[in-house]
Formats: structure tokens, C-alpha cells, sequence
């Protein structure tokens, strides 16, 4: 079983940070391994979002997963978008950035889509060289994610997973495996999962996504609603027996439930990863505070701004930021 050629750490089973779950993660601070945040959502803000965030990542540890770097574009990089994304992933002390292999729109429209691009050397070339450029802005090695795909380019000339390899050796970055999407995209196209797994470079695998989809019969959309079913939990096993211990995110955003219904999601991760062969991991105990361990944050604070003297204080009859703010599932 091999480990990520980052040493990057194996942070155990986590959820991701939305807007209807803020008050009951200030109350409760649940029993979770980390957070992941949709990045857009806490850039370029202040107000409640950030201070949530500033509260979560005194407590746990924060992955930062982007849907608007566009890394297939062939517009120019933004580099006041990678500079905010950066004082970002300073501020919470972000254990990884990651985004996806895509494009998201031109001339500077974002679609809130995530494109898919054709898997040939031309654009192979094109995202070595840009995914190298926003490495050397971030400081930091960048985990790129597989997308869900509806459509294949007909110029393509190598499978996802040898685009991906590809990628990942020649620009140096790694890989975030969404197992729903590998799901979704070889129902889609009629591809072998298993035979796409195989050929995934596991040194360079970060962190494994899991969620559940909407099945339309023909085709499948990557909804990130439900529960995860059984043939993903069954690919979960499989890539963790080629991989060893990943850390492990459930992704819920259409029709999000209570915070209560993700945890156990997170907590049947666990489950199959042992029953995959993964030893058991520690989780964030000695190395960020456990809940238990700090004074919760009363909820009428909940309104009070992000612990950062530049930032505006918000208006206090001012809405919460709705959860239709994640710009576009991740």
C-alpha cells in the first residue's frame, strides 16, 4: 500500500462545511475528523461565513476545495483570484488546496459549471503549464480532482486515468479521486471502473471524495444528494486496497439534511475502510484541540464579524448568506 509522495497526513473522515450546519457545528462541535469549505464561498467576504470558519479552524483541520480556478481555460490566469485564495488558505492554515480538471467559462464569464476538457496532448501541455504557474503563486502543492463528465471529445486520445497520471507527473501536482464521480462518469461514457482505478497513480492521490447522484436511467448527474450507494462503497474499498488510508470527504449539496445524517455518512466511510484494510487513524486528537476542549461559542455570537480588524463589521439584522452562495457543486 502506497502513501502520498507529498507526506501529506491521512486526516481521517470528514464533511463538508455548509451554511445550514454553521449553528449546530458552533453548539455541538460534532465529533468529526476535519472540514472541507468550497473556497469561493469564504473569499473576497467577511461577516458570518468567515467568522464560522475562523471558529471551525481553531478546532479542526480545513481543506480548501475551489470550483473557479479554471485550471483548463484558455482565458489568462487570474492572479488576484490565486492571491485571495492564498491569504486564504493562510488564514486557516488549510492542510491542502485542491480544484478541478476543467474549465469553467471564457472571457472571464464563470459558467458555475465544471467543463470538461479534451484528453489530448495539446491540452495535456496546456494544464502542465498552468497548473505549474499557480503552484509557484501558491507556494504549495495543488490536488487536482477528477470530474463527472456527460459528454467525451472525439480528438480525445488517452482514458481520464492516463490524463490524470499524465498530469500529475509532469506538473508535480496531486490528485483529489472523487470515487461518485468515477462512478458517474464510466456509467455515463461505458467505461470499466474497475479498469479506471488501476490505472490511477495512487502515490499521487491526496484525498478520495464520496457522494451520492441522481440516476436518471440513461445517464447519471452528479447531484451530490443521498446517500452514497453500494456500488460506490464497493469502488471505495476497492481504490483504498490499491491506495492504503486516504483521508476521506462525503459531499452533500442538493437537499442537505440534518448535519447528524452526514456525520453517520463519515462514519460509514470509516467503516468500509476498515473493512478495506485501513487501520484505524487517530483523527485531529494532539494535534488540533478537540472539541471538548474549548468553551463552546454561544450562538448569539454566531452573528459577530470574522476576527480580522480590516473587515467591516456586518449588519446585524443583516440574512444569513444562503447556502445558494456555494457557486457550483463541487
Amino acid at each position: 500500500m502506497s502513501s502520498n509522495r507529498f507526506d501529506l497526513p491521512h486526516l481521517g473522515y470528514g464533511v463538508g462545511l455548509r451554511t445550514p450546519h454553521f449553528r449546530h457545528v458552533l453548539e455541538r462541535w460534532p465529533e468529526v475528523d476535519w472540514f472541507e469549505i468550497v473556497s469561493e464561498n469564504f473569499m473576497g467576504t467577511g461577516g458570518r461565513p468567515l467568522y464560522v470558519l475562523d471558529q471551525v479552524a481553531e478546532r479542526y483541520p480545513v481543506v480548501m476545495h475551489g470550483v473557479s480556478m479554471s485550471i483548463g481555460s484558455t482565458d489568462p490566469i487570474d492572479f488576484d483570484y490565486l492571491r485571495q485564495l492564498g491569504r486564504l488558505a493562510d488564514r486557516v492554515g488549510a492542510a491542502w488546496v485542491s480544484d478541478h480538471v476543467c474549465w469553467t467559462g471564457m472571457a472571464y464569464h464563470n459558467s458555475h459549471d465544471l467543463l470538461p476538457v479534451p484528453y489530448t496532448e495539446e491540452a495535456l501541455a496546456h494544464l502542465v503549464e498552468r497548473v505549474g504557474v499557480v503552484q509557484d503563486v501558491l507556494q504549495r502543492p495543488v490536488m487536482f480532482e477528477n470530474p463527472s463528465t456527460y459528454v467525451e471529445f472525439r480528438d480525445s486520445t488517452m482514458p481520464e486515468q492516463v490524463f490524470l497520471t499524465r498530469l500529475a507527473e509532469a506538473a508535480d501536482c496531486g490528485l483529489l479521486l472523487d470515487v461518485n464521480n468515477v462512478y458517474v462518469s464510466c456509467f455515463n461514457h461505458g467505461w470499466d471502473p474497475h479498469a479506471y482505478l488501476d490505472g490511477v497513480p495512487w502515490d499521487r492521490v491526496v484525498q478520495i471524495h464520496l457522494a451520492g447522484h441522481s440516476n436518471h436511467g440513461t445517464h447519471i448527474i452528479d447531484t451530490h444528494e443521498g446517500h452514497v450507494i453500494d456500488e460506490v462503497w464497493a469502488l471505495y474499498r476497492r481504490a483504498l486496497e490499491l491506495a492504503g488510508g486516504r483521508a476521506t470527504l462525503i459531499e452533500w449539496d442538493t437537499a442537505i439534511p440534518d448535519f447528524e445524517v452526514v456525520q453517520r455518512e463519515a462514519a460509514l466511510a470509516r467503516e468500509h475502510a476498515a473493512m478495506a484494510g485501513v487501520a484505524g487513524v487517530a483523527g485531529v486528537a494532539g494535534v488540533f484541540d478537540r472539541p471538548d476542549q474549548n468553551p463552546p461559542v454561544a450562538v448569539a455570537d454566531a452573528g459577530a464579524p470574522a476576527m480580522d480588524p480590516a473587515e467591516p463589521a456586518p449588519d446585524p439584522a443583516g440574512p444569513e448568506r444562503a447556502e445558494a452562495d456555494d457557486v457550483v457543486q463541487a
